[in-house]
């Protein structure tokens, strides 16, 4: 702003009117505000404010959720409070929004109720924070087939929904998953190896590793997992031979003793390690019982191997949050037709390697759980 011109007397002593005052005045309450820091928001503080800002997080930055879209959020007793969170969030951008509480499901990739699996394919959005993932489901993939974007929570509790991953600046996580494409490129040869025993190889398509799971859900046809923050690809069929230790965590449950996986030709052949692998056994048994005979050996196929990009994840025993924590990888047993494979299982469940020194070709992307590639 140009102050007006102003004449000195002969004592050069500055004549002042009463125009310049006022501009004075105006001048120096703009430069008191610029000097004033910005002005936050206050944290939220009680375990309530804390519930409704991730839920708001969810909606505006993950979902990216606009005014008159049909939103659907799918929750089961076990997360109804978060599901009346994120319906009270939803309300705030659409007045479309409808909440179901579903019964809980008996294991991972169980197909809802059908008028759950109905009300998918005729929403924009869908939000599905339950016991056990709806993530390969055919209700997912039908939903996502006719233009739904989806965002699965499996086995969300109030501790994981409020601390850890899910505080994480997912522009961030997406920044950091982008980067890493360049480093994946061309390379088709997979090793993992684990001081507490895991060595095995296999090989993938590069062109096909999944770069989608970063938490900006935001177009049609787009699935996410919260908290998110993982890359991951479908192990070429037939190609996996080794052994693969679980030292981490099972599904929701951190190791005590670690499990053995012995696979041949990419399929599960023996799982070994006291009670927990006695139960794997016993479920993914019964799963198999309720296939064809010539079906059931496909609900022991390594369907998924990925690994974590989230730096606010940990490793908590709970495989939504475990599989995201960088320096880890992770294996999923079961249905693979979510990555375009051939199991069609009905049961889709991972484990996590905690420390693992994971090599791609000859270009190391962790060495006994330290991030090496560069993802910056």
């Amino acid at each position: 702003m140009v102050l007006p011109f102003r004449r000195k007397d002969k004592d050069e002593k500055v004549t002042v009117n009463d125009e310049d005052e006022d501009i004075n005045a105006l001048l120096n309450a703009e430069s008191f505000e610029d000097s004033q820091p910005t002005e936050r928001l206050p944290e939220p503080t009680t375990d309530e404010e804390r519930l409704h800002a991730i839920s708001d997080m969810v909606v505006q930055t993950c979902m990216d959720i606009r005014r008159g879209e049909n939103v659907l959020i799918v929750c089961d007793p076990t997360t109804a409070e978060i599901g009346q969170s994120l319906h009270i969030a939803t309300q705030k951008r659409s007045d479309r929004v409808l909440l179901i509480v579903m019964p809980k499901s008996r294991h991972h990739g169980e197909e809802p109720p059908s008028p759950v699996a109905a009300l998918m394919r005729q929403q924009q959005v869908v939000i599905a924070a339950t016991k056990y993932s709806l993530t390969h489901t055919r209700a997912a993939r039908q939903a996502l087939k006719d233009g739904a974007r989806i965002a699965t929570m499996p086995g969300m509790t109030f501790e994981l929904y409020t601390e850890g991953g899910m505080t994480a600046d997912f522009q961030d996580v997406k920044r950091r998953i982008s980067n890493i494409a360049n480093f994946l490129r061309r390379r088709r040869i997979i090793n993992v190896k684990s001081e507490s025993g895991t060595d095995v190889t296999f090989e993938v398509n590069w062109r096909d590793w999944k770069l989608d799971d970063n938490g900006i859900c935001n177009r049609p046809r787009m699935l996410t997992n919260l908290p998110a923050g993982k890359v991951f690809i479908l192990p070429k069929e037939g190609t996996m031979n080794g052994t693969i230790v679980i030292d981490g965590s099972w599904d929701s449950t951190l190791i005590d003793e670690p499990v053995e996986f012995i696979v041949e030709d990419g399929t599960v052949v023996d799982v070994k390690g006291g009670t927990l692998a006695a139960t794997i056994r016993q479920s993914y048994g019964e799963v198999a019982k309720k296939l064809k005979a010539k079906d059931r050996e496909s609900v022991w196929t390594v369907a998924e191997f990925g690994f974590g990009m989230n730096p606010n994840a940990r490793l908590v025993g709970n495989v939504l949050e475990d599989e995201k924590r960088m320096g880890s990888c992770y294996f999923s047993i079961g249905d693979n037709t979510g990555l375009g494979g051939t199991s069609n299982a009905g049961i889709h469940v991972s484990g996590v390697l905690a420390e693992p020194s994971v090599w791609l070709d000859d270009s190391c992307l962790t060495e006994a759980g330290e991030f090496m590639a560069d993802e910056n």
